[in-house]
């Protein structure tokens, strides 16, 4: 089993790179953003990588951090996502991006990415919304807030305040940031006004 490659890259494909790791070169293939990222070839790389043992094939599979790779797996765990649905995934949304959307039920969020239709989006939000706050990354400070927005249960003022900000233009994941920055110079108490004016001085910052 292969975790980790250490090498030289010695070519980007469409969907894949070649490390050449002491002379030996390993097929990975990658997410389109993991692509965007390595360097160019003849750089040094480092993937963390999922083999993909199977009866007619093994298939290595690289990412950029662990956490994605953890996202590649946790993504597979939902019925009809399949690994070229889960690099499709990851090549649109960041790790945080996607914990945010799952955690806000943002499903028009996850079906841009290439094959994700409305019933698959629907089964990831609906799945995952228990597992992503543990693979939020850097998103995990206002993952709290937006599991709250998302199913329903944030208090009106903070409900009231997001929507004010969404309707303004700014999308709910940020607005939901805003907001999170908000309730913290303005106390849990804040009305809804509050939290709109200290909300929007967040995101003129």
């Amino acid at each position: 089993m292969i975790g980790k490659l250490k090498g030289t890259i010695d070519e980007i494909g469409d969907d894949y790179v070649l490390v050449d790791v002491h002379g030996v070169c390993y097929v990975a293939h990658c997410s389109s953003r993991t692509l965007s990222r390595i360097g160019s070839a003849g750089e040094a790389v480092i993937l963390f990588i999922e083999t993909y043992v199977r009866e007619d094939q093994l298939k290595l599979f690289g990412f950029m951090s662990a956490l994605e790779r953890e996202w590649f797996n946790l993504l597979q765990s939902v019925q009809g996502v399949g690994a070229k649905v889960a690099l499709a995934v990851l090549s649109t949304l960041t790790p945080s991006e996607l914990a945010n959307a799952i955690a806000l039920q943002d499903k028009a969020a996850i079906s841009r990415a290439p094959g994700v239709g409305p019933k698959v989006a629907l089964r990831l939000v609906t799945e995952l919304k228990n597992k992503a706050p543990a693979f939020a990354g850097e998103a995990a400070a206002n993952i709290g807030l937006k599991q709250e927005l998302g199913e329903g249960v944030a208090s009106a003022p903070v409900a009231d305040a997001v929507s004010a900000l969404t309707n303004l233009g700014y999308s709910r994941d940020q607005a939901a940031n805003a907001i999170a920055a908000a309730l913290k110079n303005g106390g849990e108490g804040a009305d809804s006004a509050k939290l709109i004016r200290l909300g929007l001085k967040e995101l003129s910052r």
